[in-house]
């Protein structure tokens, strides 16, 4: 851990300087946990879902274009955009040599065949795509994706060496009955059926509360980090204490640029996972530039 003197020795240069105590603290605090991550063998990873958004190639692009200007000297974070399948080729255009990655929302286990309407791993990977969400709660709700269904994506993810992020978490009558340990305990067991230890370097979890995305309820930072706690608990249990310290998880529900620093403090809390503040690229640059 790092030594609680550093904290000591700026929160002084802060007052003989008579520089703002507050500012200056969150940054310590926020810079302390940058450092943390570090030595864990963590890096930051704040994506960001567009969903069904927007309607327009031109938007699109432009949306991609402005991100990778605004996160152009961005360090220490890892950039990754989700944009609806039929723009994933033109953003990927203006993204190159960019700090922004590219991912898809969606696959299927097969790579080809009579599959109406799904997108294969090998079609993502061929247009750039280098991370997969898998499980993300409105495919599990609105489209009934079903965890042994996700389980196979993630096996196909992970085959064609993309990375997968597994999104989890509880419904609001799940959370209001203290289930949220459980539903996360019982969807990471299923959803990384026979994924080896190996495979788990190209993983990312993202705890989503189901009911602070998008309801403008706010998920308390605290409560936040117990379960990212537990899921990592998890992990460790299931694959060792280094693959436990190693892992990312982000968080997703309603994040802000108001609220991401106060997030990034937890010790547990890798980054995030943000939909609606992910539209407008100086939003979501102010949530990736959250330690500038």
């Amino acid at each position: 851990m790092l030594s609680a003197t550093f904290i000591v020795v700026v929160v002084i240069v802060c007052i003989v300087t008579k520089s703002s105590y507050a500012y200056h603290f969150q940054r310590i605090i926020t810079n302390r946990r940058s450092l943390q991550m570090i030595a864990d063998g963590r890096v930051p990873l704040m994506g960001g879902n567009w969903k069904l958004n927007p309607t327009s190639t031109a938007a699109a692009t432009s949306l991609a274009s402005e991100l990778a200007a605004l996160t152009a000297t961005t360090k220490g974070v890892d950039i990754v955009v989700f944009p609806p399948s039929p723009f994933l080729v033109p953003v990927n255009s203006v993204i190159q040599n960019s700090n922004v990655k590219l991912g898809g929302q969606n696959c299927y286990h097969e790579n080809s065949g009579a599959y109406t309407g799904a997108i294969s791993t090998c079609m993502l990977k061929d247009v750039g795509v280098q991370y997969v969400l898998c499980g993300h709660s409105e495919r599990r709700t609105l489209f009934k994706d079903k965890d042994d269904g996700i389980n196979k994506k993630i096996k196909k993810v992970l085959k064609d060496d993309l990375k997968a992020v597994l999104c989890i978490g509880e419904t609001k009558d799940e959370y209001e009955a203290g289930l949220n340990q459980e539903v996360c305990a019982i969807q990471i067991m299923k959803d990384l059926k026979d994924i080896t230890p190996e495979d788990m370097s190209n993983v990312i979890i993202a705890y989503e509360p189901v009911w602070a995305i998008g309801t403008g309820l706010v998920c308390p930072k605290e409560v936040a980090q117990d379960i990212h706690k537990y899921i990592r608990s998890l992990i460790e249990k299931k694959y060792g204490s280094e693959i436990a310290r190693k892992i990312i998880i982000q968080y997703g529900g309603s994040v802000k640029p108001d609220n991401i620093k106060e997030l990034m403090e937890m010790p547990d809390i890798d980054g995030a996972l943000v939909g609606g503040a992910s539209l407008t690229a100086q939003s979501f640059a102010l949530i990736v530039n959250y330690n500038q």
